[in-house]
């Protein structure tokens, strides 16, 4: 087994999680994954927060987009509350490490694994629908992602519950790298918030509120808009129909309003259920949702401005925290060379 340690490393699990700059970052990236790094994650472990800018160029992109994009989400990392003192905060592209240990996956998996990921099959498909087809990318960006992970010897991804797939596939490409070539990974396991780990769209309760895309979507509320904007698009909300048995939480019979009171549940530490107890109407439900969103998200917004203000201290923050996580990551990765049967 590899042993690699880092001076004044946390005690507590490794942990390693990461967010695409394919879009804008949301209501649902902040309740469903960067509170809970902030307020929990990055203070119980030895944790490795990442802007993965490499999987964005899995899809038609446009450079300067994701360039600028990946800046604003490692400020908002930063905003949200991360603290570089506490945990290593960089960008994937940043770290050679990523990339070396990918081909190494890519070996080490198989064709029909790779197929059967959930996004590989969906987006394919809707591509083939318009005729068209998707960058081989696409199909492998998996191994990417188990390089990311299994390179810092993670115990545990804290994910989205649409991620679940792909943590368990690096499990399984770690268990079979140590079973052919010799324990060199660590093996870790998909860990998840108790609520609101899963934020819907305003527009359509039963997709998640997403950010990928070119054009801002009425039905997410992203973390830079304006207070008014996302009193609007909480007002507009779809609620559900028949509802005139008033404010109940039904996830299934009623996904528009349990995804109002989920976020409302998020912000006021409430339990859902009882929260619609205290509802006669949507109009109230959705009056306080807004403002508990707007008070929420006011003090990221507020120091989003401070930092992308001071871009040589973000800058700063991004060299320091690429040097350490690749001084974590490169015993390891040179140790799956040797073991493949590569030349040191």
């Amino acid at each position: 087994m590899v042993d690699v340690t880092t001076a004044g490393a946390a005690v507590g699990p490794r942990i390693f999680s990461g967010v695409q700059p394919t879009g804008h970052l949301t209501l649902g990236n902040y309740l469903g994954a960067v509170r809970r790094w902030v307020g929990v994650d990055q203070h119980r472990g030895d944790a490795l927060f990442c802007v993965v800018d490499l999987h964005a160029l899995t899809v038609e992109h446009d450079p300067a987009r994701v360039r600028r994009l990946s800046r604003q989400a490692a400020t908002l990392l930063l905003a949200a509350g991360l603290d570089p003192e506490r945990c290593t905060v960089f960008v994937q592209s940043h770290v050679d490490e990523h990339v070396r240990l990918s081909y190494l996956m890519e070996c080490t998996a198989s064709d029909g694994e790779m197929r059967r990921m959930i996004q590989y099959k969906e987006k394919s498909a809707e591509a083939a629908r318009r005729g068209e087809s998707v960058r081989v990318s696409l199909l492998t960006y998996p191994a990417l992602m188990a390089a990311d992970i299994l390179a810092y010897g993670t115990q545990e991804v804290p994910v989205g519950a649409d991620q679940t797939q792909h943590v368990e596939l690096t499990r399984d490409l770690a268990v079979r790298f140590n079973q052919r070539y010799g324990e060199t990974f660590v093996v870790p396991r998909a860990t998840h918030p108790e609520v609101a780990a899963r934020v819907m769209d305003l527009q359509d309760p039963t997709s998640k509120m997403g950010k990928s895309g070119q054009g801002r979507k009425t039905g997410v509320v992203y973390l830079l808009d304006e207070p008014e904007v996302v009193r609007k698009k909480v007002m507009r909300a779809v609620t559900d129909e028949g509802g005139d048995g008033g404010v109940v939480y039904e996830r299934d019979a009623r996904p528009g309003v349990a995804n109002l009171l989920d976020v409302l549940a998020a912000f006021s530490g409430g339990e859902p259920g009882r929260l619609a107890e205290g509802y006669a109407s949507y109009g109230a439900l959705k009056r306080d949702v807004a403002e508990a969103v707007v008070e929420g998200l006011r003090p990221v917004r507020e120091r989003h401005a401070e930092l992308a203000a001071d871009r040589g201290y973000v800058d700063a923050v991004l060299r320091g925290g690429a040097e350490r996580a690749r001084g974590m990551a490169r015993p390891r990765v040179d140790a799956a060379y040797r073991a493949v049967g590569l030349m040191g």
